[in-house]
């Protein structure tokens, strides 16, 4: 494999991938799950923890800006890494697209489990569900586009995670219409973390993968005047 060389300024920006992917298990996952008193893994969802009237909303409400702006970096970084490889191009300016509609989850909260009103749905649950779907379309693009950027194994690994994505994806939404109208939801926060764990894995291999310079004959070198930035 052929290695590519990559300044400063560009590795630091790839690192922000795994810092992302890292942080965002790190501080959602687990600091806020064990600061929500009586919160269940299995069957409560990601967005729980930064529902309206959740105590962990302030602090997840603090960090988004901060997975928005990583997410946004790690795609400058994948573009200065590119060179003429268009699918990694594009895959640079998904992440960064990716990263600018993030923004809006602070002002799309979903309304807590408690307060669902059984039939009813608000402005905010409406808002939080168009992010839902747009975030999925972007990491089923990011993951297509990074694909075909690479030959071999990455490729297949890619594959697979898109299958793992959308099954465990559409296993979550098989219990929407429980949470909307308050009953229990067994297995939905599982199916959630299984679904979303695998495109944080995802950015984080691919971060790695530019990091180390490791070269794919479907991906020529980048740009010397870019990559020594």
């Amino acid at each position: 494999m052929n290695k590519r060389s990559l300044g400063r300024g560009t590795k630091a920006l790839l690192m922000c991938g795994v810092a992302y992917s890292v942080s965002f298990v790190v501080v959602s996952d687990l600091l806020a799950a064990l600061l929500y008193e009586g919160y269940d893994h299995l069957d409560q969802t990601i967005s729980e923890l930064s529902a309206r009237g959740a105590s962990t909303r302030p602090l997840l409400a603090a960090w988004g800006p901060i997975w928005s702006g990583l997410l946004i970096a790690f795609g400058i970084g994948v573009l200065r890494a590119a060179g003429s490889s268009r699918p990694l191009r594009v895959t640079g300016g998904l992440l960064i697209a990716h990263g600018v509609v993030s923004l809006q989850w602070f002002w799309f909260p979903m309304t807590a489990r408690h307060d669902i009103a059984s039939g009813s749905m608000r402005w905010n649950d409406a808002g939080h569900l168009a992010l839902i779907t747009w975030s999925g379309l972007f990491a089923l693009a990011e993951i297509a586009c990074g694909a075909a950027a690479f030959k071999s194994r990455f490729r297949v690994y890619s594959i697979v995670t898109v299958v793992i994505a959308v099954v465990f994806g559409a296993l979550t939404s098989t219990q929407a219409a429980n949470l909307v109208d308050g009953e229990s939801t067994p297995l939905m926060g599982l199916h959630e973390r299984v679904s979303v764990g695998a495109w944080l894995l995802w950015v984080a291999v691919l971060s790695v993968m530019l990091l180390r310079g490791r070269g794919d004959p479907a991906v020529q070198g980048p740009d010397p005047r870019v990559s020594r930035r």
